[in-house]
């Protein structure tokens, strides 16, 4: 390889880090001494939220309120005004220092936050007739929270939030269709910044309470080295079957994306690895870049932690959390066994081996190497799903036996490589406090989306919210499929310019009310828990949707493939995902609604892993050979009588707890189309590519 393609190559990997870097909260490095000022912060955040999960006792309004107030001062150190010098203004821009206006924003935000903490009797006894000062105060929160939004995140939600406050005082100029009483200033300010209704709401209280400790878990993860052993463990797996470093892709992401919330960082930690290898084996740049992001997006969608949606649907949804892990769980192992049919299918396309033997790692070696970071995870899930403890106890102990390992696995590395131990166990201490600094910044953009969003939630709590439902009524015609329809699309638009808890927040706060109370006009029941679910699908799935999709950008820049095709064929995988939360509105048995047993939920997820399989086949033209043009609409109707049983039942006139024989038809009709495609299957793949 060239000098000029190993630069490039450095280039694309530089410029994805950079995307995963901003993503995770590095906006400055300031020089000097005060480049100690932000990490420092961040540690001693990282150390209020660890003591309130175990010894510190606070209400959990205060516990709100300080989560704020730190995010909100990183982010006026931490993040310049513009990205980019405009109008010749570079002062504030900068990235090497941190100016005064800033430090003075920073001080001024985070007072505003911890307002209703310092005045928290006087703010009680006065609720609903609010002094000047309060108003002066709250309407700054707004105003800063709105900016600290717009700095971390981009213009999007800073912009709706805005739509929407607009609206709350314009309501009653409005046309006739969407009129709404309105408010006035008092009361705006007091259901948003004097009580738990708006911004000090549900989402910026798991963020507080929950979230942090599972960001800050999976910090701990990555700075101690788990995304490299996830990956090269996954390798050892999958690296010699037929296209194996994009298996080894989809299961590393998988893995990664079990801890990690973050799809960009998901990319940088896994594609800078996969994606060469890919190349490597015969995948196009644009395949190879498509498949990780298709693999790192849906790892939002992996139990246990799903990001910090997944705490959220269990306040919003008020069941256990573990009730949230049940329902996700089938839809997203079996859109993960699809990805893993969908690299076969491309592989088989164009004829590529795996990895030679010699090219993979020795399993049980890998397997060892990294062992002890199995420990906190199996700690993590013990806690969850057996114990079942809190999700923040669980994520504190789980953070406690990873701290322990950071501290240790230098020293044992160097003792056993008969080096000096003081220097390893010190450099074991900088990566503890390291990894605390990280999980703040990787928080602060979680933190300013639930409080942020937050503004639309309590706009929408005085009174928009039956209005809203109206509106999609008349939209939809009252129609419970159009009206799904309008629903994703809403969330892949809004979901393009915010992160996926942010467009969750909103999209539920908005449709999933909508979505039970349409279907009951239908004379259909829709659980709660499926309309939460298909809010959080398709918040998700913009993260790959053309024409932004940051994942795709990421990606590309690593591969060496343009963005928008990268997309494109990103989103073409995940179109096997997308048909999920369609299927289980309407099949609740994907979601293991009321089902309780073992037997039958394995079940309802081999059924749907085929039907999925089926549906990669149709949309990816290939199942053991190319598809003809009459076989499409076989392998769909194999989708939708495995996912949907009782739909075919009904129709067939079989009682519906017999729905399940009809899954013998499915699986009947698959090895049909087997049979049919099995003479056409090429006798003598192509040269495999040259390394």
């Amino acid at each position: 390889m060239s000098e000029v393609e190993f630069s490039d190559k450095d280039e694309g990997i530089e410029l994805a880090k950079r995307m995963a870097e901003e993503e995770e909260g590095i906006g400055r490095r300031p020089k000097g001494p005060s480049r100690f000022v932000i990490p420092t912060i961040g540690v001693a955040w990282s150390l209020f939220q660890l003591s309130t999960a175990s010894w510190l006792i606070l209400d959990s309004t205060y516990i709100r309120a300080i989560h704020l107030a730190f995010a909100m001062l990183i982010v006026y150190l931490n993040y310049p005004l513009f990205k980019k010098a405009r109008f010749g203004l570079t002062y504030w821009s900068q990235t090497d220092r941190i100016p005064i206006p800033d430090y003075v924003l920073a001080v001024v935000a985070a007072f505003s936050a911890l307002y209703i903490v310092i005045d928290y009797e006087g703010l009680s006894m006065r609720y609903g007739t609010p002094i000047l000062r309060d108003l002066v105060i709250g309407a700054a929160l707004v105003l800063l929270l709105l900016e600290a939004a717009r700095r971390v995140i981009g213009p999007a939600l800073t912009v709706i939030a805005s739509v929407f406050i607009a609206y709350a005082f314009a309501g009653p100029y409005m046309p006739e269709v969407i009129e709404f009483k309105g408010v006035s200033l008092n009361r705006l300010l007091g259901q948003l910044t004097m009580s738990t209704e708006g911004i000090y709401g549900i989402p910026l209280d798991v963020s507080a309470t929950v979230v942090f400790l599972f960001v800050l878990f999976g910090a701990m993860l990555n700075k101690a080295g788990a995304g490299q052993y996830f990956i090269q463990l996954a390798l050892s797996l999958l690296g010699r079957f037929k296209g194996g470093p994009a298996k080894a892709a989809v299961l590393g992401s998988g893995m990664t994306g079990l801890v990690n919330g973050s799809s960009i960082a998901n990319i940088v930690t896994t594609g800078t690895f996969t994606i060469p290898l890919m190349k490597k084996v015969g995948y196009t740049p644009t395949k190879a870049a498509a498949i990780e992001v298709a693999a790192s997006t849906d790892g939002q969608l992996a139990p246990p932690i799903m990001g910090a949606a997944a705490f959220i649907i269990a306040e919003y949804v008020n069941v256990p959390y573990v009730e949230v892990i049940k329902a996700a769980a089938v839809p997203a192992f079996a859109s993960y066994a699809a990805l893993l049919f969908i690299t076969h299918i491309e592989a088989s396309k164009m004829g590529l081996r795996g990895m030679t033997k010699s090219e993979v790692p020795q399993f049980f070696k890998t397997l060892l190497a990294g062992a002890h970071f199995m420990l906190p995870i199996a700690m993590l899930l013990y806690e969850l799903i057996v114990v079942r403890h809190t999700p923040d106890t669980a994520a504190f102990n789980a953070c406690w036996v990873m701290a322990i390992i950071i501290f240790l696995q230098r020293p044992v590395v160097a003792y056993f490589n008969k080096q000096p131990l003081g220097p390893a166990f010190w450099q074991g201490i900088c990566d503890i406090f390291a990894s605390l600094a990280s999980g703040a910044r990787n928080m602060v953009a979680v933190a300013l989306a639930t409080a942020a969003a937050g503004i639309i939630v309590g706009v929408v709590a005085m009174g928009l919210g039956q209005l809203v439902t109206e509106i999609i009524d008349v939209l939809s015609g009252g129609n419970i499929y159009l009206m799904l329809v309008i629903t994703a699309f809403a969330s892949l638009v809004i979901g393009m310019g915010l992160p996926t808890t942010a467009t969750y927040i909103v999209m539920a706060s908005l449709t999933a009310p909508a979505i039970v109370h349409i279907g009951q006009m239908n004379d259909f029941i829709v659980p709660l828990m499926a309309a939460h679910l298909f809010c959080f699908y398709f918040g998700i799935l913009a993260d790959d949707t053309p024409p932004v999709g940051l994942a795709a950008y990421a990606a590309a820049a690593i591969a060496k493939s343009p963005p928008i095709p990268t997309g494109i064929q990103g989103f073409m995988y995940d179109i096997r995902t997308a048909i999920l939360p369609f299927m289980f509105i309407f099949n609740s048995d994907l979601i293991l609604h009321n089902i309780n047993s073992w037997p039958q939920g394995l079940l309802i997820f081999a059924m749907a892993c085929v039907g999925n399989f089926a549906f990669a086949s149709a949309t990816q033209g290939w199942f053991v050979a190319k598809n003809r043009f009459y076989e499409i609409p076989l392998f769909l109707t194999v989708t939708v009588i495995l996912m949907r049983p009782g739909l075919i039942a009904s129709l067939l006139g079989i009682p519906f707890e017999q729905r399940y024989y009809v899954y013998l038809m499915g699986l009947a009709l698959w090895g049909l189309v087997y049979l049919m495609q099995r003479p056409r299957t090429p006798k003598t793949l192509p040269s495999p590519a040259v390394a």
